[in-house]
């Protein structure tokens, strides 16, 4: 699909100022998206909005159709009447990095005093909106509320560690839990309905101000997630409901031993069986949040790394076929030409690049991977089509700065003689490169814009804690910073049109459209 020539900033939501330790769909996330116009960008990318699990990770999360809870907008909520003042004086947070056991714990406790006023005062109005949300989100909405509710009472235990009777889903035992956890089960679904309200105003308004959002489909997803637990057929499981294979990447340069990610994978023939309906969903739900969805491990589609799951590392595994053009085109049968974005890093072989063109796919380009090599260097810009996105860096990369302060010196020299100019600034030369270069969409983290150093990463992938916790300040924007963006963006020609998608292929996916 084309998109407009544009460019725009990698932000996820939990980075935005506020004052309860952790971004939130309120005022800020709408002044965050006025920022953006007035710099003349016209993206907003984010990672997936989905309720974190594991480390914190949004590619870690308990649904693929729900929304965190934690981004709940307690500002709306004390202006609907469900929160009062008083329930959230007197408590300090970090403002440059998300605590998330303090902020979970208030957050909870919260949305938990919010849910008992809206069950007690509620107009008649508000209880029949949320009804109509919860009868039309209702083939995701109560698979997810029970297994929350269930969680819950189970001390947070995953769901392969249940009693059998509710682990493998006996209707006697799931009736028994909607009846003891009714309230638990109800609070849920009104969180995601909440969450459902403040993203579409957030939604909304980065829309009436020309810009795009970005959002992010991770092609697996977590193992202890409402996702498996309700649909075990469509995974490689045994008859706990273990997995018996998961996901990850071989050896290769960065290392030695792979990456064993342990996500679950899907039995890719059953579900062509019923037409990718599941997936289809998935999609359906995604883009009724964001306007362009990057597909996070596209090549998993042509091909993906399949480790036994009682090995510790991903060395012993071996490629399986993926569904390839078969999958994509159920999807344009029944949704039509999509705005997607194929994420293609990594070893890419001739399959996977034919499946991205086939479809007319936008890659990805990353700057930091572009000087080790030679002029040759597929991330060079000079060696860039039109059809892709380029990105100083990624949310699993360093930041700019940090990158090029530990980069070998043969790649330090290779930019400088590159840029044809020194390495003062190197986190805007790369940004006035990828501004500068033919592809039609140029994305900076805002860390780079800031000039932020390896303090401010977001992720380092491996690292079992510490990561999704920084944030920004109001105050660490300098008033020259949204000028400069517009400046640079108005010269390479990246101001003009309506943002990422162009507006004949715009998506006017709503809530009616998802089929539950």
């Amino acid at each position: 699909m084309p998109f407009d020539r544009s460019s725009g900033v990698l932000l996820h939501p939990t980075a935005l100022p506020g004052p309860y330790g952790i971004g939130e769909l309120g005022s800020h996330a709408e002044r965050w998206v006025d920022f953006l116009a007035a710099s003349g960008q016209r993206v907003w990318q984010l990672m997936p909005l989905g309720p974190t699990g594991y480390g914190d990770s949004p590619y870690q999360s308990f649904s693929s159709f729900a929304g965190n809870p934690y981004l709940i907008s307690f500002e709306r909520l004390i202006k609907a009447g469900w929160l009062l003042e008083s329930d959230v004086e007197g408590v300090a947070f970090d403002d440059e990095r998300v605590d998330y056991g303090h902020v979970i714990t208030f957050k909870l406790d919260r949305l938990t005093r919010a849910a008992q006023r809206f069950s007690t005062q509620a107009s008649d109005r508000a209880r029949e909106e949320f009804a109509d949300y919860c009868q039309r989100h209702a083939g995701w909405l109560d698979d997810y509320a029970l297994f929350m509710a269930i969680k819950e009472e189970q001390g947070g235990r995953s769901w392969d560690g249940w009693p059998a009777p509710l682990r493998d889903r006996q209707p006697e035992a799931l009736d028994e839990a909607r009846k003891r956890l009714e309230d638990a089960v109800h609070r849920q679904r009104l969180w995601q309905f909440w969450f459902d309200q403040h993203w579409a105003q957030v939604h909304a308004h980065a829309s009436a101000n020309g810009v795009g959002i970005v959002g992010d489909l991770p092609i697996f997803v977590a193992y202890d997630s409402a996702d498996t637990w309700a649909n075990r057929e469509q995974y490689h499981f045994d008859e706990k409901g273990v997995p018996t294979v998961v996901a990850g990447v071989p050896p290769d340069y960065f290392s030695e031993t792979g990456q064993r990610w342990g996500n679950p994978l899907y039995r890719w023939r059953r579900m062509a069986e019923d037409g990718y309906s599941w997936w289809l969903d998935r999609i359906r739900s995604t883009l009724h949040f964001v306007d362009v969805m990057r597909i996070d491990h596209f090549r998993g589609f042509a091909a993906y790394w399949e480790i036994p799951a009682s090995e510790p590392t991903a060395v012993k595994g071996r490629w399986v076929k993926g569904p390839g053009q078969a999958f994509f085109d159920a999807v344009h049968e029944e949704l039509g030409e999509l705005p997607i974005i194929a994420e293609d890093l990594g070893v890419i072989t001739p399959d996977v690049e034919e499946l991205r063109d086939t479809n007319s796919l936008p890659g990805m380009k990353v700057l930091q991977f572009a000087f080790a090599g030679g002029p040759e260097d597929l991330y060079l810009p000079h060696n860039y089509e039109r059809n892709c996105v380029v990105y100083t860096g990624t949310h699993d990369n360093d930041t700019t700065n940090g990158w090029y302060a530990q980069a070998p010196d043969e790649e330090r020299h290779f930019l400088r003689r590159y840029l044809a100019r020194d390495d003062d600034n190197v986190a805007w030369e790369l940004w006035r490169l990828a501004s500068a270069s033919v592809a039609d969409t140029a994305v900076a983290p805002l860390q780079d814009l800031l000039g932020l150093g390896s303090e401010a990463r977001m992720n380092t992938p491996g690292k079992a804690a510490g990561n999704w916790c920084w944030r920004f300040a109001w105050d660490d924007l300098p008033d020259w910073l949204a000028p400069k963006l517009h400046d640079m963006a108005e010269l390479y020609g990246r101001v003009p049109g309506e943002g990422a998608v162009d507006t004949a292929y715009r998506q006017s996916v709503t809530e009616s459209d998802v089929e539950d």
